[in-house]
């Protein structure tokens, strides 16, 4: 993918899968604007695109602000005038069975996952439809397809992020604007260090950022509404749509068996 001038937006942008795709695309010498609520992280990240030769910008902004958005938005246009990719990555999961979470734990996660992708997406979108081209980037999750147990309000945010990116994805035919989901399984990252998931039972399979962010990196160029990472795990998303009455029984029991293991 040529992405040379190109100017990328990545929320998340401190750690993990936000980072890796942000190394990724400043070596393919796209300016680079890091957003994330952690200054001294994201200061850190861009000492180290510093040695690519490109652009880099830091956004200070919890992407669950409107306000803050909107600010940032102004600030990226201001610098570079335009915007290519926007690749909605900032999301966190607090695991724990619903009736013992409080309102306040889910609404976070939804603000957060899913309003924050809304206010981003509306604050760039229409700069990217004035010049017929740019690609929206949703990173979610394999959780968008399936309903994990302890883990309903992450499971709602990234449902939620999938459904709109489809319906958004057919409005925007014909216009040169693309929007891809990223579906990944379970990724080895910061995003487990919430103390919750201390209970969370430990599975074998876990992918590294790195290969996410090969997928970002795909996705800011695919005219497809959604890639799955790893591939295979796409057999299982079509069998679950396909045979629901079948598959949901064996993935919950799936699931209750490993957290009964873990107690």
């Amino acid at each position: 993918m040529d992405c040379s001038g190109k100017v990328v937006v990545i929320t998340g942008a401190s750690s993990g899968i936000g980072k890796e795709s942000a190394i990724k695309f400043a070596k393919l010498r796209a300016h680079v604007v890091l957003v994330s609520r952690n200054k001294s992280k994201l200061e850190e990240t861009a000492r180290e695109l510093s040695k690519f030769q490109t652009q880099v910008l830091v956004c200070i902004c919890d992407v669950s602000q409107k306000d803050q958005v909107n600010q940032m938005c102004k600030q990226v246009l201001e610098k570079f005038g335009t915007i290519d990719i926007l690749v909605n990555n900032a999301g966190f999961g607090i695991y724990g069975n619903f009736n013992d979470l409080k309102v306040e734990e889910i609404e976070s996660q939804m603000a957060t996952n899913y309003l924050g992708m809304i206010y981003c997406t509306k604050a760039f979108l229409p700069k990217m439809l004035e010049k017929k081209s740019g690609h929206i980037v949703n990173v979610a999750s394999v959780a968008a397809s399936f309903g994990i147990p302890a883990m309903s309000g992450y499971c709602a945010s990234k449902f939620a992020m999938l459904g709109f990116s489809e319906s958004l994805y057919h409005e925007l035919q014909g216009s040169g604007v693309g929007i891809t989901v990223v579906s990944p399984i379970m990724v080895r990252t910061n995003f487990f260090a919430h103390n919750s998931f201390n209970k969370m039972p430990r599975y074998t399979t876990a992918l590294s950022a790195v290969t996410v962010a090969n997928a970002v990196v795909r996705a800011a160029s695919s005219p497809r509404l959604e890639i799955v990472t790893p591939q295979f795990v796409r057999i299982a998303i079509w069998f679950k749509h396909t045979l629901p009455y079948l598959i949901n029984p064996i993935v919950g029991g799936i699931f209750r068996r490993a957290k009964s293991n873990q107690m």
